[in-house]
Order: structure tokens, then C-alpha cells, then sequence
């Protein structure tokens, strides 16, 4: 027997791909690659797991998370977005060392595996010294979750002498020295967490989208949240030639329609937190905006300070407001309820899926299953009581399915987690360093 295929036998496939999904089929990994999806594959020397009564979905992509803040769950529920900045980036986030960065950001990679998660985005903005950006992506390289590390930069309030956050360029030469000592991880990727014109200086805003052009780097940034710093950025941005299909816009609550219609024209991508976004403040997520222009979001978490790290409810919850905004305002111009659905599951499914990986520039080997891609996938148990019966299998993932239904998740052709346990991690030593890293923080604040 081969350790190097595995032959995933009789099991529901969706593969949000174009060969189009398989009521009964089979799926043969070779390494790390997806090597054939059919009806019936035949492979002697393969390991063979009987998935018969499951559903294999691409394994799910959280396209913008704070990972940091796993040791604070729950400490934000009941914040604002003003609350949160003035409690969290100017308060807790100026005691974290860098123990507290590696724990947290592990943990947090651990539930993402959990849940079904196979690539997250790590929007590492709470990391002062090189230390904490080594331990941030120490984290991720331990829990086995494929990853990109958007680097960014504190926002604590300004001290007598120092510049405010807002006018200080991004790091350049850190920003190298981590794609440098991280080259040959084939799981992580470093992109850039930048201010962007929303929340920094025209000059600053120049500097980091020159050098993540520059550097090849996805340029993602936080759009929203109050009265812009630069409100003519975006502009002379483009004017500079420096917006792209690299640019990444998380939220984006405050670009007007001309402008979203253009960043579209230009490619960019747009990362939406609905649940997030309509606890704290933010306004309705731009989902149904970027539909009217031909485009999707991609979805995150955002704040596991906030909510649940759980890819699916996100899906789910993103589908059912924009459904509710779209019903009213049918309603309201034709005076009865809409005749069919806006939004088809299917199309909630892919903004987990299809659209991180294409945030992520990285389509051609993750988002959907596909012969010669990479072997991300999530095992789902069709046969649980919430589950049956399966009428419409994408139906039953983004509406019924939960964290109890995770069955398996596969990175890269291994398994992270088998028959609903994580694989090689012992959880209660590091359930107690998180317990005690999320205590002292709190403590020193005296919260």
C-alpha cells in the first residue's frame, strides 16, 4: 500500500468547479494534488477511506481574520466599532508580547481547522517588533493550516513626541525580512495589511501601495468606520497607477457607487465580515452592491473577540441579510413578497470558497476541487440527525451543516482532523496558555 495516495471513496462531491458536482463519487489524492475526481476510480495501492455517507466540499477559506485576539473571545460582543478601537487597539492590544501573538494566533488556526477551514487570512495588526511577527507566524506554521500573513501595523493612540499611527509609512524592510526568512513554506504567504487612504495620510497611503506593487504583494485594507483621513485618495491612487486586481478592500461600507463600479472595472477584491459588520456598526455588508456590478465578496470572520470563528454560519449569515434587504426592497416597490430567491446557496457557498481563492490570487490551487490542484477539502457527516435527509446537498452544507458536522479536514494532501478529533495536537496544555495568556492581558488592564 502507497502512503503517498489516498482514495476517498463514495462520498457526495461539490466542487464549485466546472466538472460540476457528483451525487456518488470518488476522489484520489496523490501528495498534496487532487489527482482525479470521478464516479469510480480504481487505485490499488492507494489508502482507501470510506466516505459513504458524507458530503466533500472544498475545504473553506476565511478571507480576513484577526487571529491575535483569540485569547479575548467573547470580550467584544456587546462593543461598537468606536468602543472596539478605543477598548482593543488602544487599550488591550499594547500589552500583548509575543507569547501572547504565537498562542493566540495558534489557537485560533486550530479552530479554524476545526470548523472546516483549510487557508486563512491572517490580518496581524497588533505585532509592534519583529519578535511578535515571528511568534504570529510561528502559530501558524504549527497548527498545519494553510495560510496568508497580511502584516500590518499597531494602532495604539500617539504618545508626546511620537507620530500618530496614521502619518508613519508601512515597515518596508520587515515586510522583506519575513518574505525572505519564510521562503520555501509551502502553506504561508506574506501580503501586506496596510492603512490605505481611509485611515492614513495621502503620503502614507502612496508609500505602502507603491511598495506592495513594488514587492508583489496583495495590498489589503480596512475601508469604513468613520470620516476618511484622505477622502481624495482613492484618485490619486489611481492616477498613480497603483490599484490593481492586488488591491484587497475589507468592508467598504464608505465608497459610493461610482467608486465601487470602478474598483470592480480595476479588478480589485472586496472582503465582506456581515456579522461583524452589522454588530459593531459598520452598516449592511456590500453584498448586494458588488451583485449589481457583476462581482461577490469573499467572507471572514473578522473578530473572534466578537463572534464565532465558524466559516459556515458566516456563509449563512451573509446569504440570509442580504436575502432580507433584497425582500424588502421588492416589497416596497411591487408590494408583495418576491416570487424567488435573490441568492441560490450555491453562490453563498462559493463566497467561502471560489471568492477567498480568488482574493487570494491563488484560484489555480485552492477554492474549488479540480484534478491538479491542491488536496484542501472538508469531509462533511450527511447522516447526522440536523443533516437528514439530504434533498439538495449545497443546501443542506451552507443551511444545516455546523462544527459538529466537520467530520474531516485535509491541507495539502494530510489530514488535520479525522473522524471529528484534530490529529497530533495535545489541547489541554495549550487550552491552558490560552486561558492564562487571554487572563493576564485582561489583568493588566485591570478589565
Amino acid at each position: 500500500m502507497s502512503t503517498n495516495q489516498t482514495l476517498i471513496k463514495g462520498a457526495t462531491i461539490i466542487t464549485m468547479d466546472a466538472q460540476g458536482d457528483l451525487s456518488v463519487g470518488d476522489i484520489l489524492v496523490t501528495g498534496d494534488t487532487l489527482t482525479e475526481i470521478a464516479p469510480r476510480i480504481h487505485a490499488d495501492d492507494a489508502q482507501v477511506v470510506d466516505a459513504t455517507g458524507h458530503i466533500i466540499i472544498p475545504g473553506l477559506i476565511n478571507a480576513h481574520m484577526h487571529t491575535w485576539q483569540t485569547a479575548l473571545r467573547g470580550l467584544a460582543a456587546n462593543w461598537t466599532l468606536l468602543e472596539y478601537f478605543r477598548k482593543m487597539h488602544a487599550g488591550l492590544a499594547t500589552v500583548f508580547t509575543p507569547d501572547d501573538l504565537y498562542i493566540a494566533t495558534l489557537m485560533g488556526s486550530l479552530n479554524q481547522l476545526n470548523c472546516g477551514t483549510t487557508t486563512l487570512a491572517d490580518w496581524c495588526h497588533n505585532n509592534p517588533t519583529p519578535p511578535h511577527n515571528d511568534a504570529a507566524i510561528a502559530g501558524l506554521l504549527a497548527s498545519g493550516i494553510r495560510a496568508a500573513f497580511f502584516h500590518g501595523t499597531p494602532k495604539p493612540d500617539p504618545q508626546p513626541g511620537q507620530k500618530p499611527f496614521w502619518e508613519v509609512p508601512h515597515p518596508r524592510a520587515e515586510i522583506e525580512r519575513l518574505l525572505k526568512a519564510q521562503l520555501g513554506q509551502p502553506l504561508l504567504s506574506i501580503q501586506a495589511a496596510v492603512l490605505g487612504p481611509h485611515y492614513s495620510t495621502l503620503d502614507v497611503a502612496m508609500h505602502d501601495f507603491a511598495m506592495a506593487k513594488d514587492l508583489g504583494l496583495i495590498a489589503s485594507l480596512h475601508q469604513g468606520g468613520g470620516p476618511a483621513r484622505t477622502p481624495d485618495g482613492w484618485e490619486k491612487l489611481e492616477a498613480a497607477g497603483l490599484l490593481g486586481d492586488h488591491i484587497n478592500i475589507v468592508h467598504g461600507h464608505a465608497l459610493n457607487d461610482v467608486q465601487l463600479q470602478r474598483f470592480c472595472e480595476l479588478g480589485m477584491s472586496f472582503s465582506a465580515a456581515a456579522e461583524s459588520e452589522m454588530s459593531q456598526g459598520h452598516g449592511h455588508p456590500l453584498t448586494g452592491r458588488l451583485r449589481a456590478f457583476g462581482r461577490a465578496p469573499s467572507l471572514g470572520v473578522d473578530l473572534e473577540s466578537v463572534m464565532s470563528g465558524d466559516m459556515l454560519s458566516q456563509a449563512r449569515i451573509a446569504l440570509g441579510i442580504q436575502r432580507s434587504l433584497d425582500n424588502v426592497a421588492y416589497r416596497e416597490t411591487h408590494g408583495s413578497i418576491p416570487p424567488t430567491s435573490t441568492i441560490t446557496t450555491r453562490e453563498a457557498l462559493s463566497w467561502v470558497t471560489v471568492e477567498g481563492a480568488r482574493m487570494l490570487k491563488q484560484s489555480h490551487r485552492i477554492g474549488s476541487l479540480a484534478a491538479g490542484k491542491q488536496a484542501d477539502l472538508v469531509m462533511i457527516r450527511a447522516s447526522d440527525l440536523n443533516m437528514q435527509p439530504v434533498h439538495d446537498p449545497v443546501s443542506s452544507v451552507v443551511m444545516q451543516a455546523s462544527l459538529a458536522n466537520i467530520d474531516s479536514v485535509m491541507v495539502a494532501g494530510r489530514w488535520k482532523k479525522r473522524h471529528g478529533q484534530l490529529l497530533d495536537v495535545d489541547l489541554p496544555p495549550k487550552l491552558l496558555a490560552l486561558r492564562a495568556s487571554g487572563g493576564k492581558i485582561m489583568q493588566a488592564l485591570a478589565l
